[in-house]
């Protein structure tokens, strides 16, 4: 009985719907209202700055259960000898830990990552290097950095050492070395010959198939730009490097270079690395989020530290040890480390005057007095409030060995207390923050 309802209350809506159509049909044009038709659209794509706090790869969706970077003691307790015993395990991951895109490629990289040039200094032995090396792949990052200006040809052969006998997943890290040129050099310049003849020679002594990023490490005013643009997109077409950036470079260097690529159809940088921390701040915060915006250029940050004067590295006297280029009052230029000129000089340190010094320990007090009431170091401040800004996409840290590896990874579960209050306290005791200069105008000038 129900399966006639059913069939005589379809007949009747297919009769009035017929009926309707045909009063449609016999009506005037002017009294025609026609049936709004109904579009079916997909949701729009999301953007994908909301997309960086997820993983990449599967493992690192399975990473669920958050804990802490094992400890030596906790490693002896296990029954491992040495860090470079951890294994990795997907349930596993080290907390405030993220993979962000690197500028505006597709490339994922740790929100941290190891800058070797303290790890493959003289005052390390290879077996602490290789333990440091182990313990940072372990705890997820994936960006080890080179530099040959800083550590000369021995980091790039220790490291070729390392991940050989590692025998780790290529797809799994990250290797960024440099192309490093020097005045006082022989090998002067960033000649195409020049540029392709470091570029072979870096993949021999990392005996790696292809290198993952390389960076122009300064600009060389007597190269012009695209000569070095049309070097870098060649030795990437021939498979040796995935992409190229730029160390050290000005805002307007960059945008040079970008509009050179755009102009000759070569590929265009992806990062520019930059010194950053509490006493070097203009160009991070003010011209590099412009770069990004603009072209696509993200940013490595590196010397969170202020190359030992924030962990408290003083000379006899007390005093904080400053190279002579902190004292460079260009704007894009100044710095709390040493350049390529001055690692050769004599007298590359120089002081910082009494007035000057007194200064910055007054900021130093008061910074250790906010660490300390957050319950952390000084070292771990500043590596959190370097990561605290969205600029950096990838902060590079240094280690001797491996107890200060964990502890400036452990600054990454100090970044979500730093809120709006405490970062106002910060900003109050350092008084450098930095602001554009007033906009002055051409009529005003003549």
């Amino acid at each position: 009985m129900s399966h006639k309802l059913r069939a005589s209350a379809d007949s009747n809506l297919n009769s009035s719907i017929s009926d309707s159509n045909n009063n449609r049909n016999t009506d005037d044009d002017d009294n025609i209202f026609p049936i709004p038709t109904i579009y079916r659209f997909r949701a729009p794509i999301a953007s994908l700055d909301c997309m960086e706090e997820f993983q990449s790869t599967q493992e690192q969706l399975c990473m669920q259960l958050p804990q802490q970077p094992c400890s030596k003691e906790q490693l002896l307790l296990q029954g491992l000898s040495t860090p470079a015993s951890v294994t990795r395990q997907s349930s596993t991951v080290t907390p405030g830990l993220r993979y962000r895109n690197l500028g505006k490629s597709g490339l994922r990289v740790s929100n941290v990552g190891l800058g070797t040039w303290v790890t493959f200094g003289n005052n390390v032995s290879e077996e602490t290097a290789d333990c440091v090396v182990h313990a940072a792949y372990e705890c997820g990052i994936n960006v080890f950095d080179l530099s040959e200006a800083h550590c000369g040809v021995r980091a790039e052969l220790q490291l070729g050492h390392i991940l050989q006998r590692k025998a780790w997943k290529r797809s799994s890290y990250i290797v960024t070395t440099k192309i490093y040129w020097n005045s006082k050099s022989d090998e002067r310049g960033l000649s195409r010959k020049h540029i392709i003849e470091s570029v072979k020679a870096s993949l021999t002594r990392l005996q790696l198939s292809y290198i993952d990023i390389v960076l122009v490490h300064r600009a060389d005013p007597m190269c012009p730009t695209e000569e070095v643009v049309r070097a870098m997109n060649h030795v990437i077409n021939q498979g040796w490097v995935m992409y190229w950036g730029t160390a050290k470079w000005t805002p307007v260097e960059v945008m040079e270079a970008y509009t050179n690529c755009r102009q000759f159809n070569c590929i265009t940088p992806i990062l520019e690395q930059t010194e950053y921390h509490m006493f070097c701040r203009e160009k991070t915060e003010l011209y590099m989020p412009e770069l990004y915006n603009k072209i696509g250029v993200g940013m490595m940050g590196w010397s969170p530290l202020a190359m030992g004067l924030v962990s408290g590295k003083m000379d006899d006297g007390g005093l904080p040890i400053i190279a002579r280029s902190s004292l460079n009052k260009n704007k894009y230029n100044q710095s709390f480390s040493w350049t390529e000129d001055e690692t050769q000089s004599s007298n590359k340190e120089e002081r910082l005057q009494p007035e000057d010094n007194r200064r910055q320990q007054e900021k130093l007090r008061e910074v250790k007095e906010i660490a300390d009431r957050l319950g952390c170091s000084v070292v771990q401040l500043s590596i959190a409030w370097c990561l605290k800004n969205d600029s950096v996409q990838c902060l590079l840290l240094g280690a001797a060995d491996v107890d200060q590896l964990f502890h400036a990874i452990h600054s990454l579960q100090l970044v979500p207390k730093l809120n709006t209050n405490t970062m106002n306290e910060l900003e109050r005791v350092l008084e450098n923050k930095p602001c554009r200069p007033p906009m002055v105008s051409t009529l005003a000038l003549r």
